[in-house]
């Protein structure tokens, strides 16, 4: 599969490390940790935008995730996962992430599908001005 995935189209980047417990049977990461590499990453974005880790008040839900794999992992590596805001709707927005080896390979291309929540309401609200400042930045 052909791709043009660069880091340094990423300024969001957070860097991680592969477990033991990640391999599968066949000694490579096995596909359902990539999820959990992205989530880790996405949290981070979290705190970044200033929102809070509870079922309280105004917060993000994920509607959707989508994941291309496009390499191997094998353990252990390092990895670093690129981040962008890609697209902002009225109340939901997208995040492209993409996990490049410690050689700078795109190992996979998730896109995440958010919605900016109120807990309090059970509604979707307005996308957040820090998420809008990242996707305009």
């Amino acid at each position: 599969m052909k791709n043009n995935y660069k880091l340094e189209n990423y300024s969001l980047q957070y860097k991680l490390e592969t477990r033991w417990r990640d391999l599968d049977a066949f000694q490579h990461v096995n596909n359902a940790e990539y999820a959990t590499y992205i989530e880790t990453a996405r949290v981070d974005l979290f705190k970044r935008w200033g929102i809070q880790g509870t079922n309280k008040g105004k917060s993000i839900i994920m509607a959707s995730l989508k994941i291309d794999y496009l390499a191997q992992l094998k353990h252990p590596s390092s990895m670093t996962i690129g981040q962008r805001v890609s697209r902002v709707g009225s109340t939901s927005f997208d995040i492209e992430s993409i996990i490049f080896d410690e050689n700078n390979n795109p190992i996979c291309y998730a896109l995440v599908v958010a919605v900016c929540f109120d807990f309090d309401t059970q509604k979707p609200v307005a996308v957040y001005n820090s998420i809008k400042d990242d996707f305009n930045g």
